[in-house]
């Protein structure tokens, strides 16, 4: 009996969590008997060629097709005929561009399975419009993946989504071991000694991730402790309003924007402690990493956070904006090196027992399974 073909889509402008997430699920689902492939919505001047030459290399065939504007009527018709030309027997969507496009295309085409996934709680998304698109949509899916219960709270009071429709399917990464020559290396990089104590954050440089706040807490610790260091990895609109701010409160020489790398998750060894002071987050893949690091973790009380850090177990929680709460956490885990590590220990165990691949894997396959996409053996 041939494998059940599932057709995932999303809109893609660069690798984040989303894209991050689907590069361990996907080749993990084909890997378990299904006909995965991938269509990835990607605007003309941002082509993700190498994300689906990485993704087709992992076993998922994937193909880029061009979408223009944020509702691109044309392509529902285009993606209507490749699904029925893909013969698709379940089509499941990501994020909010695929959820518009995919879907009506995969009711158009007769698709006789549709999923979709909510990866996030974003304030846009409680505008009303946007609110009855998803609600009509809610009604017409199959069923729907929300990657944390924060976030299938908000579909079932945001979106109005029926209730028995939203499953909860946490993220999951595989573990791996601190890479002390990329410690060294990156240290070395930045300039920062190897005995320096750092902190760092891996995100995207945007208003919801709450950086501002860290660097106002961080100047607050550097008076205490003036060997630390902040290194931030990643790169996005607000980056030159966070130098500015960084000078502006006398502590450049010791924040490092190191920009967007590829290996960000691998570069998280040369931190001692890992910051998240996001103003909301639909799951925080980047948790992930700093557990599978051994990091422990300051993050806010927010969203999907508590969900991941377990305040006191795997990492100190903060109310967002909480300049004072974070700088007191931050100070604390200097001073006490042994909670620090006990946390970052605790973490990288949580990690495994609650948050594996194959563990993300089997339950989205259970919600296909329950809901009629896959054929008995």
């Amino acid at each position: 009996m041939s494998a059940v073909r599932v057709v995932h889509l999303a809109k893609m402008t660069g690798v984040a969590g989303t894209e991050n997430h689907l590069l361990a699920l996907l080749p993990q689902l084909a890997e378990s008997g299904l006909d995965v492939r991938l269509i990835v919505l990607c605007e003309p001047e941002k082509p993700m060629y190498a994300y689906a030459a990485q993704m087709s290399a992992l076993g998922v065939p994937t193909e880029l097709v061009s979408i223009r504007g944020d509702l691109d009527l044309r392509l529902i018709g285009q993606l209507s005929g490749r699904l029925r030309a893909l013969g698709a027997e379940a089509v499941h969507t990501h994020l909010i561009h695929a959820d518009w496009h995919g879907l009506p295309a995969a009711l158009r085409a007769g698709v006789p399975h549709i999923y979709t996934s909510g990866h996030n709680d974003d304030p846009f998304r409680r505008r009303l419009p946007i609110r009855l698109v998803q609600a009509y949509l809610w009604r017409r899916v199959t069923a729907g993946i929300a990657i944390s219960e924060a976030v299938r709270r908000f579909m079932i009071a945001v979106e109005w989504a029926p209730p028995h429709k939203v499953h909860t399917v946490h993220y999951g990464i595989a573990p791996r071991l601190p890479n002390l020559v990329m410690r060294a290396a990156f240290r070395a990089e930045l300039g920062i000694p190897l005995d320096a104590p750092v902190f760092g954050s891996v995100c995207r440089l945007i208003e919801q991730k709450g950086l501002s706040f860290a660097l106002r807490a961080f100047a607050q610790v550097l008076a205490r402790f003036p060997e630390a260091h902040y290194v931030i990895v990643g790169d996005g609109p607000l980056r030159e309003s966070l130098c500015a701010e960084a000078e502006m409160l006398g502590v450049a020489a010791h924040v490092h924007f190191a920009g967007w790398r590829a290996d960000a998750a691998e570069r998280m060894s040369a931190f001692d402690i890992f910051l998240m002071p996001s103003l909301w987050e639909g799951f925080g893949l980047v948790l992930l990493e700093a557990m599978a690091a051994h990091l422990p973790i300051i993050a806010s009380n927010v969203s999907a956070l508590p969900e991941i850090v377990v305040d006191g177990e795997t990492g100190l929680l903060c109310a967002p904006r909480d300049v004072e709460c974070l700088a007191a956490h931050m100070a604390r885990l200097l001073s006490d090196r042994a909670l620090a590590q006990r946390l970052g220990a605790n973490g990288a165990a949580r990690l495994q027992a609650e948050f594996s691949v194959s563990k993300m894997v089997n339950g989205t396959r259970a919600v296909y399974q329950k809901t009629g996409a896959l054929r008995e053996d």
